[in-house]
């Protein structure tokens, strides 16, 4: 029994594995083609979104977990632990900080000895993921809710996030760019580097092709983390061969404290589309 449990949502691209081995309570992001919801990664995979992504008309849209799904992690949650930690995208993006705000006060009487935090994580994706990992791994070594917020927020200022992107269909799709913007790029063969820190996601820099972005995204990785050990989570939208090849790469060039391949979320990658590759990564202080 840790003291502390850990919720964040399905945006943190944590691999089943390590939620269950540290005792992560994952919420599903819905995710909604047409009249069909789906509940990330338990009626539908990663990969089986992007399948109906390269075969939909119109993009699927995603909702962020009601204060209900919350609501049922603390009870959940409570059974076991004395404390919670409550992690979340940034609130710029996404309505999960405000679910789990109300969920906090919707319990307060039911659970009137359970103390709980929420942490807006000012990352996502992979990003979310390692600031959630580190709290559970402090949790699971005996840390009580200070310290394993104290963690969290110590790698939450440390982690950076770095992807590219195949193609700019699906944003041009979506209305987020112009569909003249992603022909150019598609003519072109440009792929974007995007950014995600701050609580903000940006375009960082353009590569003209796929090889030449995946050797910026390292380069990027190195001038940060310099010589020092380095944790890492490799993400993919559905191009597990090529996320294979990219943790080889970091192996074989970073001293790796801890390296896992996971799907890119559905819920950002409705939008980047399938091909997305990127890291999420901090070092060692």
């Amino acid at each position: 029994m840790n003291r502390v449990g850990v919720v964040t949502d399905s945006i943190a691209c944590l691999p089943k594995e390590l939620a269950e081995k540290y005792g992560i309570y994952i919420i599903p992001i819905t995710i909604n083609f047409g009249d069909e919801s789906y509940r990330d990664g338990i009626d539908i995979t990663p990969s089986e979104v992007y399948r109906l992504l390269r075969k939909a008309k119109k993009l699927p849209t995603t909702s962020s977990p009601p204060p209900g799904a919350y609501l049922e992690a603390y009870r959940q949650l409570s059974q076991h632990s004395d404390s919670i930690l409550c992690i979340t995208m940034p609130q710029q993006v996404s309505m999960g900080f405000d679910s789990a705000q109300q969920a906090r006060e919707m319990v307060k009487e039911e659970l009137p000895g359970i103390v709980i935090e929420l942490l807006d994580c000012q990352t996502a994706a992979g990003g979310q993921g390692l600031v959630t990992l580190a709290a559970a791994q402090a949790a699971s070594s005996g840390a009580d809710l200070p310290q394993a917020l104290e963690v969290a927020q110590r790698v939450m200022t440390k982690v950076d996030v770095v992807a590219a992107m195949d193609t700019l269909y699906y944003l041009a799709k979506g209305g987020r760019v112009p569909r003249t913007a992603a022909w150019v790029v598609s003519i072109l063969s440009i792929k974007p580097i995007l950014g995600i820190r701050g609580g903000e996601i940006r375009l960082r820099e353009r590569a003209r092709t796929k090889p030449k972005a995946v050797k910026r995204l390292l380069e990027i990785m190195r001038e940060e983390v310099e010589q020092k050990p380095v944790h890492v989570i490799v993400f993919h939208s559905d191009v597990l061969e090529e996320a294979q090849r990219l943790k080889d790469q970091i192996l074989a060039q970073f001293d790796c404290v801890e390296l896992f391949i996971t799907d890119f979320t559905p819920t950002m990658g409705v939008h980047t589309g399938p091909g997305t590759l990127g890291i999420a990564f901090y070092r060692e202080d």
